[in-house]
């Protein structure tokens, strides 16, 4: 199977699939997500240095000041007051480190973030998804015009000089390439905290494992990325040839949507209790939550040291921390890409010292 439309999708070839689509963007970007074969290679290779576990490692410090300055702000509110820390925290934290990553201006990281956020709502219409559209690629293009310009310490910077040799990164390439990260590593990882904090708010046993040294963050992250994927779906992949299916036939050049969600609550891999989340699970690192081959999340590294470092410090702070409403009542995010809570209503409590 490819996910490069370009190649692989007659439809998308033959001129069928247009900018009238409202999930155009999900198969006519250039980036590494939708390339195939060698390409794919090329564009994976570029940032993939910037997210191993050594670099990763270096930003714990700056991503820890970063958890603590938004701990104190939320410390700072009224004593019971009801907060969303989708919003205030989830959401805050990858932002802050993906746009620190990637040198975004302080002054156009709302906006851009905002804009990129858009495109995972599969409710928007092809006129607001092309909008957002224009609207990104002309804040990714004035900033890699400014790296031009001034070349920063960041990846922006880093993968500017990369359209100078011989790796030949086109114009849209990076553009490409800076909209794909810069919007997977503030959503994702955002959805990821979300779904934890529900899953351990709503289930305080899961949060007196940890407690009580039964089982740690690795584990409480990997069972969430097991029966709470924040990837639902991504379209698209397509048949490079026929494929027999369990009798089956894909045919050459068919589409195929995947569920990502799907695959950690199959019971017959996980047992009939596959959606209940337990810390306590056997295999529960057993899972393709950050995918698998050559599409594995190159971001799983960062991912989980942002969630590691956000759930410990929420909790250490807030020990007290409390869902606002059951978590029946929260709404979902509407889209079939991202699989998340779409907001998170808490009471903290007092914070301690």
């Amino acid at each position: 199977m490819s996910k490069d439309a370009t190649q692989h999708w007659p439809a998308f070839i033959e001129g069928r699939i247009t900018s009238e689509w409202p999930l155009y963007p999900w198969v006519a970007n250039e980036n590494m997500l939708f390339a195939y074969g060698a390409r794919h290679t090329r564009l994976r290779r570029l940032v993939a240095g910037a997210f191993t576990t050594r670099r990763t490692e270096a930003l714990r410090p700056a991503v820890e000041r970063s958890v603590t300055e938004l701990l104190d702000g939320l410390a700072a509110l009224p004593a019971g007051q009801r907060v969303d820390l989708r919003r205030t925290f989830a959401n805050e934290l990858p932002m802050r480190v993906i746009c620190d990553l990637f040198g975004v201006a302080e002054e156009v990281r709302e906006p851009l973030c905002t804009a990129l956020q858009l495109v995972f709502s599969t409710s928007t219409s092809a006129e607001e998804m092309a909008a957002a559209q224009v609207e990104v690629f002309g804040m990714l293009g004035e900033m890699v015009r400014e790296k031009l310009r001034e070349p920063g310490d960041d990846l922006t910077s880093a993968l500017i000089a990369a359209r100078h040799e011989d790796q030949g990164l086109s114009e849209q390439e990076l553009l490409g390439t800076l909209y794909l990260m810069i919007a997977a590593g503030q959503e994702t990882t955002c959805t990821l905290i979300a779904n934890t904090l529900g899953a351990l708010l709503s289930d305080p046993a899961q949060l007196e494992h940890v407690r009580g040294g039964h089982a740690d963050w690795a584990d409480v992250i990997a069972e969430t990325m097991r029966s709470r994927n924040p990837a639902a779906y991504s379209p698209m992949r397509f048949a490079v040839e026929d494929i027999d299916l369990d009798g089956v036939l894909i045919r050459r050049g068919d589409p195929i949507l995947v569920s990502f969600a799907a695959t950690g609550i199959d019971a017959e891999h996980h047992g009939e209790d596959a959606t209940r989340f337990d810390l306590l699970r056997p295999g529960r690192r057993d899972h393709l939550g950050f995918g698998h081959g050559v599409h594995f999340c190159v971001g799983a590294p960062l991912a989980r040291m942002e969630a590691t470092l956000a759930l410990t410090g929420l909790f250490e702070r807030f020990p007290q921390v409390a869902l606002a409403v059951p978590v029946e009542e929260i709404e979902p995010i509407a889209s079939f890409i991202v699989n998340g809570f779409g907001s998170l209503p808490v009471v903290l409590g007092p914070a301690a010292a």
